[in-house]
């Protein structure tokens, strides 16, 4: 089949009432008896759960399961900004002039992101992660920095696929589909958390309550199926790490680079 016919599957099964149905199932208590088979078909770890496998209500209870104590240590170094999830690299570098550019051959622009948030200015020329969480991944998300929360935005929007297919080949999905923004005020400069839903995400939720206030590696949100979390800092206020590339792998609280105040 071609790719415009897959395209064309995608944005009919993108409507969020879709979605939402799909989370209700996910949600209901028949679905528990899917989830040995669902850990089996993406290889979790199941061991890595906080609790026994049986001990969960719903597939959603499973895929938003938190992990053992001490399983996802936080970098020590506090001057480091922390991966928030277990996810692929899927895009990275400065920005330029407003523009992330060639995420999967696509260009995108941080006001479209931002929802044209007055912020944006803050970012023009900073730096920024496009982290993919598969249906394997954990789906916790953790604060990167110390800060405090400035700003929250829900963005209404589609939910298209983030995965490979959906970046390549349907049109600038991160800014298009549903987004969780929160904006963080960290001593070096402010960091966006934007949470990109996905096909199949239901919804994505903060945790409660929400203090005002975080500290590196405090849970801040979680997806209920897998999506993208995109990083933005604001110029002049972070170095990545040298051996990260398109493609790494990282897990929740490892280095992703160092915040200006440790230079």
């Amino acid at each position: 089949m071609s790719k415009k016919f897959f395209r064309l599957l995608t944005e009919l099964s993108s409507r969020k009432w879709l979605s939402q149905l799909t989370g209700a199932f996910a949600k209901s208590k028949i679905s528990r008896l899917f989830i040995p088979r669902f850990a089996k078909s993406y290889g979790i770890r199941v061991e890595d759960a906080e609790k026994h496998i049986a001990e969960y209500g719903s597939l959603n209870d499973f895929f938003t399961r938190r992990l053992k104590p001490g399983l996802r240590p936080i970098d020590p170094d506090a001057s480091r900004l922390v991966s928030p999830v277990d996810a692929k690299i899927t895009g990275m570098g400065p920005i330029r002039d407003g523009l992330i550019l060639g995420v999967k051959g696509q260009d995108y622009t941080i006001e479209e992101l931002l929802n044209r948030s007055p912020r944006t200015v803050n970012y023009r020329n900073g730096f920024y992660f496009v982290l993919y969480l598969s249906p394997t991944d954990y789906h916790r998300i953790h604060s990167p920095a110390q800060g405090h929360i400035l700003e929250k935005e829900h963005v209404p929007g589609k939910v298209y696929p983030v995965n490979e297919f959906g970046l390549r080949h349907m049109r600038r999905v991160l800014s298009r589909n549903e987004r969780l923004i929160t904006f963080l005020q960290h001593p070096a400069g402010e960091i966006a958390v934007v949470k990109v839903g996905a096909l199949n995400v239901s919804s994505i939720q903060y945790v409660e309550p929400l203090p005002d206030a975080l500290e590196r590696g405090q849970e801040l949100a979680y997806f209920e199926f897998g999506s993208t979390v995109v990083l933005l800092l604001e110029e002049d206020s972070f170095t990545p790490r040298g051996d990260l590339m398109v493609g790494s792998q990282v897990k929740m609280g490892e280095a992703l680079g160092m915040m200006k105040e440790a230079q």
